[in-house]
């Protein structure tokens, strides 16, 4: 991290004009409050009044003003990345932002659309063909497993938990979401459950262990296949759980439950059609498919299905976050499956990844002693702060959905959440 100084160095020119553009995006600025510290110099906009909702950005190298401009909230993250601004509370400030979208939009305008040209391009490359798929998910999940154990819980679970008390750790958290999961789908010892995207083992673990069904899994990570073929060794499941190293296009046979937690954010708006068809193909007639998917809004998916942001550019190569609309007319258009139930899980999601960030920058030394630099933890930071303010101003969504075949009688549903 550079450090702060009195005075910042003398300005480019360049980081001048960017600095002046930036500062009257800010002005506009109608809920909350932003400072920018240069230096000793503080600057406020917005609700210059406001107490409760002040986040504030420290600037470390003016180059930030200049990464901004060119790149937009994708340069903002990259700034981040390599010390040239810091805050003392990324997620408040996100949050803030995200609250005056309307005003913020503008910093992904002018001068950035020439990125965005560029970004776009990138992202087209990382289509998810099964081939794409495999680079993919290797560019994330194979980072390492012992990285990924310094910052989840115990079970592994790298999705939203859902969070029974107030008090409840993040390890509670994920054993109550597969609980109830499993209760969802009525799943009982007859039942041969598919998942697609086994992650690292514990959703076909719990079902096995404490419902005593089959489970068939399958991912493509290297990393995570490794880890849950140790764990079912481990539990003694080997009868029960049926690993697989298998894109999930060529999975065959027929099963009478099927679960997939927020794989689907891996496949593609160009493949959304195939993954709906191919959940409909692998399910008897009576079976029914349980999805844990993050969302965006129905209002922005058209345009935010094609534009590449932080997350796109630096985190999950290829990924894409579908609406709830988008997932439903998929089922229509290319399976014999209708909804029948939806639960929107959001808050919990922001508890999650606090929880993450929290465990995650407690560990950075250990992290950075298995061979990540400072640029990997900044990322890493952003990413998560970034998420977690996103889920608390619900400019993104969790839920957890519900699609059932046609013969399909039996009643999968649970009470109201607490």
């Amino acid at each position: 991290m550079k450090t702060i100084s009195a005075t910042l160095p003398a300005m480019h020119w360049l980081d001048k004009i960017c600095r002046s553009a930036l500062f009257r995006t800010l002005e506009k600025l109608h809920t909350g409050c932003v400072q920018v510290q240069e230096g000793n110099e503080v600057q406020a906009f917005g609700q210059t009044d406001a107490t409760s909702f002040t986040a504030r950005i420290v600037i470390h190298d003016s180059e930030a003003y200049r990464n901004i401009a060119l790149s937009g909230s994708v340069g903002a993250g990259e700034s981040y990345m390599t010390g040239d601004w810091s805050s003392p509370d990324l997620p408040l400030l996100i949050r803030v932002l995200a609250r005056n979208k309307d005003v913020v939009d503008n910093i992904d305008g002018g001068l950035a659309n020439i990125g965005k040209l560029f970004l776009q391009g990138f992202h087209y490359l990382n289509r998810n063909t099964e081939k794409g798929s495999r680079r993919n998910i290797a560019a994330h999940y194979d980072l390492g497993n012992d990285m990924f154990e310094l910052f989840l819980d115990p079970t592994m679970m790298y999705s939203s938990g859902i969070f029974p008390s107030a008090s409840a750790s993040m390890e509670e958290a994920s054993l109550y979401k597969l609980d109830r999961i499993c209760q969802k789908l009525r799943l009982h010892a007859d039942d041969h459950l598919l998942e697609i995207g086994t992650g690292w083992g514990s959703m076909a673990i719990h079902a096995a262990k404490y419902y005593g069904c089959r489970v068939t899994t399958t991912t493509i990570s290297e990393e995570q296949y490794a880890w849950a073929e140790r764990r079912v060794k481990e539990e003694g499941l080997q009868d029960k759980i049926t690993l697989l190293k298998q894109d999930y296009r060529l999975l065959e046979g027929q099963y009478d439950k099927l679960v997939s937690i927020e794989m689907i954010e891996a496949v593609g708006h160009q493949f959304l059609d195939t993954y709906t068809a191919t959940i409909s193909r692998l399910l008897k007639d009576d079976g029914i498919a349980l999805l844990q998917a993050i969302t965006i809004d129905d209002q922005r998916y058209e345009q935010a299905k094609t534009e590449v942001d932080f997350i796109k550019r630096y985190i999950f190569p290829g990924s894409f976050i579908p609406c709830v609309t988008a997932i439903s007319q998929s089922f229509a258009r290319a399976s014999d499956m209708k909804m029948i139930h939806l639960e929107d899980i959001t808050p919990h999601y922001a508890r999650t990844l606090a929880a993450w960030r929290e465990r995650f920058l407690h560990n950075q030394e250990k992290i950075k002693a298995l061979g990540y630099d400072d640029t990997f933890i900044r990322l890493w930071d952003f990413y998560f702060a970034y998420c977690e303010g996103g889920f608390a101003e619900r400019v993104i969504g969790d839920v957890q959905v519900i699609f059932a075949k046609p013969q399909n009688r039996r009643e999968p549903l649970l009470g109201a959440m607490e």
